[in-house]
């Protein structure tokens, strides 16, 4: 049988735009759109200009390089793609996949730098990004829990290989080339938990992208990577999961033992790309549902705060020791605090709702400006862990003063929702944007519109001020 990267390698160069489902066309644009608005929004903060500064004074003035979004200028491809990703990330509208990665922040930086070396059209570009992220959550998708409870951050381990796929698919690399650029991201690879642990700041989905495109660019040179650096007696899975058999030391639902050939199973067919949701909200993932599932459970029962006696929620375990039980920095069954699960669920009370523009990232917050009634009724919700529990799937009950309770079990599907859908409520940041209105309607359009557009970056020109 051919190694894991080389079976990868040959789907990725295979596949064509009509390859891809309606389904999955409707996510690509939606990312799109997605991480565009989280770049508009992180190029104000302090982290997303740090990031865009250092590079426009390092590495600005190339002849050939890729543009550095909203600000407008020309850097080399790997510190474009790495400002575009910290803005990304610090702009809080994240995507997420199976609680701990954010495949957007890196893959639609790779993606653009890619479109704009290659001048590639909209659908070039969507088929880039639709394999970019099954690639990277293929390569994902059980481990996760397994590579963070070792110590290691998942969210770049695993986000270098997406923004390589992207980035070499649309520049046409061909499969051996292709195959060395998955085998260059092993080496590359990299990402730790420790620092955020005693008060400093990841290096992350940044750093995974700026590896990806040298990765890209060295397998282009004709950099020959090997075949078996994923599944090697050495190779990635051994190094950052302990062994290559497919034992787990950690799973979201209890399972203990995988397959690495799953990793290529029904690919092409069952598009894992479609398990990725949306983070509408500025903070942790698991929270985002406690929002909206228990103001559904409000607005179905009209349950209003001053009827409420107490509130329960029963969550995924992982969601409760973030990021991992192996070393949580943060316990969410533990007492209530602006940013907590607890506070997000009593929001959903009170509010019906949470501001799209508030700035809460990972679930830091000072509570300033919060409604009163939400900061007393956190200490009156519970958060009870389940290890059969989805992910982003918590069953909120609400027990009233009257003596009835009302249930209602989220789906861990809420956030997956189409491209309509996605720009309804992502147009919810536009009062916090550095364009107009106009111009992010435009944003939207093209981005509905990109398998008619003869170039994608397009899109990162409307992002300029």
């Amino acid at each position: 049988m051919e190694s894991l990267s080389r079976q990868l390698a040959q789907w990725v160069v295979g596949l064509r735009y009509d390859d891809l489902p309606p389904a999955v066309i409707d996510r690509a644009k939606g990312v799109t759109l997605h991480s565009l608005a989280s770049v508009l929004l992180g190029s104000q903060t302090h982290s997303g200009q740090q990031a865009v500064q250092l590079i426009t004074a390092e590495e600005s003035g190339v002849s050939r390089g890729a543009t550095i979004m909203v600000d407008g200028t020309t850097a080399t491809k790997g510190g474009a793609a790495f400002a575009n990703a910290e803005m990304a990330m610090s702009g809080g509208k994240l995507d997420s996949f199976r609680m701990l990665t954010h495949p957007g922040t890196s893959i639609l930086p790779g993606a653009f730098v890619g479109a704009e070396t290659a001048g590639a059209s909209g659908k070039e570009f969507l088929t880039g990004v639709a394999a970019g992220y099954e690639v990277m959550e293929r390569l994902a998708s059980d481990f996760i829990p397994t590579v963070m409870a070792r110590g290691f951050h998942a969210g770049p381990v695993f986000g270098i290989f997406g923004p390589a796929i992207a980035a070499a698919k649309m520049m046409d690399l061909n499969e051996d080339q292709v195959n060395s650029a998955i085998a260059l991201c092993v080496h590359l690879a990299a990402g730790n938990l420790e620092g955020p642990r005693n008060g400093g700041r990841a290096l992350r989905e940044g750093a995974a992208v700026r590896n990806a495109m040298l990765a890209v660019t060295l397998a282009q040179m004709g950099h020959v990577g090997g075949d078996t650096t994923l599944e090697g007696e050495a190779g990635f899975y051994h190094a950052y999961a302990g062994n290559n058999t497919g034992r787990l030391t950690h799973s979201f639902v209890g399972d203990t033992q995988t397959s690495l050939d799953k990793i290529t199973e029904g690919l092409g067919k069952d598009w894992m790309f479609l398990e990725t949701l949306y983070r509408i909200y500025s903070t942790a993932g698991y929270n985002i549902a406690h929002v909206d599932v228990t103001a559904q459970l409000c607005a179905e029962h009209d349950v209003r705060y001053e009827n409420v006696e107490r509130v329960e929620a029963v969550v995924n375990w992982l969601e409760t020791q973030y990021p991992s039980p192996a070393f949580p920095s943060r316990r969410e069954d533990g007492e209530p605090g602006p940013g907590s699960t607890k506070y997000y669920t009593a929001y959903g009370v009170c509010q019906r709702g949470f501001p799209v523009l508030r700035s809460q990232q990972m679930g830091a917050a000072d509570g300033g400006g919060d409604p009163p009634e939400v900061l007393e009724l956190m200490h009156r919700v519970t958060i009870i862990p389940s290890h059969d529990m989805t992910l982003f799937g918590p069953r909120i009950t609400i027990f009233t003063k009257d003596g009835k309770s009302y249930t209602k079990q989220s789906t861990g599907r809420e956030f997956m929702w189409d491209f309509d859908e996605e720009a309804r409520r992502i147009r919810g940041v536009i009062p916090g944007v550095p364009i107009p209105e106009s111009r992010f309607e435009e944003i939207i359009a093209t981005c509905r519109d990109l398998d008619n557009q003869d170039r994608a970056d397009h899109l990162v020109k409307l992002t300029i001020k």
